[in-house]
């Protein structure tokens, strides 16, 4: 028996799915190329697991391109065991190397007599942009090195019209996040939380004996992680290859570190990406700055190079979801395509899956080296994507205050009050707030300990009593902009809300620890409750990057036969080599199928062939140092909404004007692909009160891809065949790259 239907799909749908998507007679090849990075693992999870759900045969191919040229045991045909327990490993279980015998024709023409011979005419790479510039030329080049073959004996004419042509899907698998047309490649969220883990540990011994600390960080060509960990942690100083400093910097610096200290910081911190350069293109290393520091200021200085322990370490949940979702997209994408596809690449644009045509984002990275080489740094930021400049904007806004006598003063009072429970992230948001308030010449206040009335309150809906409540006191009739802050993720008007990474982050090491803890007794099924109110958004996803085998949700109603249903599907998963199950649930997705109940049943009902032990996650969801992404998120979006009540307050000078409007009381979010405010008032209507969430939830698309990846049989909404995105297009919207 090949795995359940899941009980809320129907038949119809299901067959219809199956008959579009069909991998009959297919054979997909998968491999690892170039540089490793954390989450290669689950994007080969979802390729090999989506490939067999669909009838195709996926082959790994080991080391990468070597071992397409060496072909034997290189490569090996997987099956859906072969992916277990790999979900929350670093690196690469498939290998990767680097290869000199592919870029010569001679190697190529190996390569592609090995793929044939096993019937391989789709292939996944998962790799930098070197590794997809060889997909794109072996794809090219394809029907002529299998004539060559031919022409040598090598293979069949049959064979040559049977596999006349090669589709090649790529995904981004880089630290550096170094690829044009794609927000995050795989592996950078990751690789960022090892470098804030570093900085936080650093802070606190720096803080002790007042030191300077210089921090390298790996980039060569691409200054995105110096700079989104500067933005994190509230770096002193900032090195990067896009954007150098100023004639003049070595004194600049050293007069912002003084004034630092004599702002009563007792320690200073400078990041520094390995290809940081000078306008004249010349390295500016670690050394050189700590040499600087020590000569001109005296400050006892210490440099960290933080190396390969960026690549290493588990993939953190972000990376875990944004892999299975590109793999399960690639298959998807290989499946649909036609002999005149050109090669792909799956990327992410806002929280979107997008194909994009490969050469055209490979020519787009190198341009940006390009403009480097030439010394065109406006030019290099911009090409480098709307995220990092964003982010280089915003770290420049809030790292460097110009003096008091500079700033025009506003004469406004701006307040910024945390409402509700506490979510990681907050604080970034508010020193952002601050911040930006302060270099836009307002007065600001921080109000403690919230509303006091609203305790037990929400933000969201404190802002629509505050609306209410202008027409009684006219003192309400200013400029208000919530932030969406809550780990539940259930903010209307927001696909996000600060404090859901982390607190999904948190979920994930919790789920990785307890099914660890299941290696060594056998048969066992763990039962967790997650937090998030009657959203589901925590306990799906964290399905999904936990690898478990169920997450009930309230917004997914389920009765007896679907948990009937799962308890079976167990049972059939106790027979194979993976001898253990995962169930998430909810809080409040049943009022009487409570994790108790569950557990009971689950414990009866596997009785002799597995065990059940449960576990709730309670307030450890809402503790924690927040996760890059957060702060990275809080610090944007806050300077955004700080920004916004500027420009409000503006429109009214010298008008005198009372703030009656609706559209003076928003909230801003990210909507699919931008940022948006919205009124309150318009988001009534999108709102289930009674529950506390919004009527449509974008995460809810991806329900189908948890239950896929844990072998039930459903039917998934399939993206438009045809269509490939033109890269980059800048629309008059704002966009919201994270």
């Amino acid at each position: 028996m090949d795995g359940h239907d899941s009980p809320q799909t129907p038949k119809g749908s299901l067959r219809k799915f199956l008959e579009q998507l069909s991998g009959a007679g297919k054979a997909i090849g998968v491999l690892t190329s170039g540089g490793d990075a954390q989450g290669m693992n689950a994007a080969v999870r979802a390729v090999v697991r989506m490939g067999i759900y669909v009838g195709a045969k996926v082959y790994f191919i080991y080391e990468g391109y070597q071992g397409m040229v060496d072909g034997g045991s290189n490569i090996v045909e997987a099956d859906w065991e072969s992916v277990s327990s790999i979900l929350q490993v670093g690196g690469t279980i498939i290998g990767s190397a680097r290869c000199q015998d592919f870029r010569t024709r001679e190697g190529r023409l190996k390569a592609a007599c090995n793929l044939v011979q096993l019937g391989i005419t789709s292939l996944c790479v998962i790799g930098g942009d070197g590794s997809l510039t060889g997909a794109h030329i072996f794809q090219t080049e394809w029907s002529g090195l299998l004539e060559e073959l031919a022409r040598d004996g090598k293979i069949s004419t049959e064979q040559v019209q049977k596999h006349g042509h090669l589709n090649v899907v790529g995904m981004v698998g880089s630290i550096d996040n170094d690829f044009c047309g794609t927000d995050m490649t795989i592996g950078t969220d990751s690789a960022l939380h090892r470098i804030i883990e570093v900085v936080d540990a650093i802070m606190t011994t720096a803080q002790s004996h007042q030191r300077t600390f210089v921090l390298e960080v790996m980039g060569r060509h691409c200054g995105y992680l110096a700079l989104v960990s500067a933005l994190a942690c509230g770096a002193d100083w900032v090195f990067l290859p896009e954007s150098p400093p100023e004639e003049g910097w070595q004194e600049n610096m050293c007069i912002k570190l003084s004034e630092n200290r004599a702002r009563k910081k007792r320690l200073n911190i400078i990041i520094v990406a390995e290809g940081a350069i000078d306008t004249q293109n010349k390295p500016i290393t670690s050394e050189q700055i700590k040499e600087l520091v020590v000569t001109q200021l005296g400050y006892d200085t210490r440099v960290t190079i933080l190396g390969h322990v960026q690549r290493g370490g588990t993939p953190s949940a972000f990376d875990r979801i944004l892999a299975s979702r590109m793999g399960v997209e690639a298959v998807v994408a290989l499946l649909q395509a036609t002999p005149e596809t050109p090669a792909c690449v799956v990327s992410l644009s806002g929280n979107q899956a997008v194909r994009l045509p490969l050469m055209e984002c490979v020519q787009m990275t190198q341009e940006v080296q390009k403009a480097m080489d030439e010394r065109r740094f406006k030019d290099a930021v911009r090409l480098r994507g709307r995220s990092f400049e964003n982010n280089l904007n915003t770290y420049k806004r809030l790292a460097i205050k110009l003096p008091d006598s500079e700033i025009p003063k506003s004469n406004c009072n701006v307040g910024v009050v945390n409402v509700g429970a506490p979510a990681a992230g907050m604080n970034a948001a508010v020193r952002a707030a601050v911040r930006v308030g302060i270099s836009e010449g307002h007065k600001m206040f921080a109000v403690y300990d919230g509303f006091e009335g609203f305790a037990k309150g929400q933000a969201y809906l404190g802002l629509l009593e505050l609306l209410a409540a202008r027409q009684k006191h006219e003192e309400f009739c200013v400029p208000m902009v919530m932030v969406p802050a809550t780990v539940s993720n259930n903010v209307p008007g927001s696909d996000f809300s600060i404090g859901a990474d982390t607190a999904l982050n948190t979920i994930t090491d919790t789920c990785d620890r307890i099914k660890q803890s299941a290696s060594g007794t056998k048969r066992r099924v763990f039962i967790i409750e997650t937090m998030g109110g009657f959203c589901g958004y925590l306990a799906n996803m964290g399905g999904l990057a936990a690898g478990a085998d169920a997450a009930y949700i309230f917004e997914e109603p389920f009765d007896i036969r679907d948990l009937q249903s799962n308890v079976e599907h167990l049972t059939e998963k106790m027979k194979t080599s993976i001898q253990r199950g995962l169930v998430l649930r909810n809080e409040s997705c049943s009022e009487n199928y409570t994790t108790d109940f569950i557990y009971q049943l689950y414990s009866e009902e596997g009785k002799g062939v597995f065990d059940c032990r449960k576990n709730v996650l309670g307030h450890m969801q809402q503790g924690g140092a927040p996760s890059p992404f957060d702060r990275n998120f809080g610090t944007k979006i806050s300077a955004r909404a700080m920004q916004w009540i500027s420009s409000k307050l503006r429109e009214s000078v010298g008008k005198g004007k009372k703030f009656l409007s609706e559209d003076c009381v928003c909230v801003l979010g990210i909507s699919k692909r931008t940022l948006l405010f919205q009124p309150v008032a318009e988001l009534k209507k999108e709102t289930d009160f009674e529950h506390r969430i919004p009527k449509e939830q974008w995460w809810l698309k991806l329900r189908p891809l948890m239950k896929i990846l844990a072998k039930y049989k459903v039917s998934f909404e399939v993206s438009d065949a045809s269509q490939l995105e033109p890269v980059q297009p800048r629309g008059p919207e704002e966009p919201a790259a994270i």
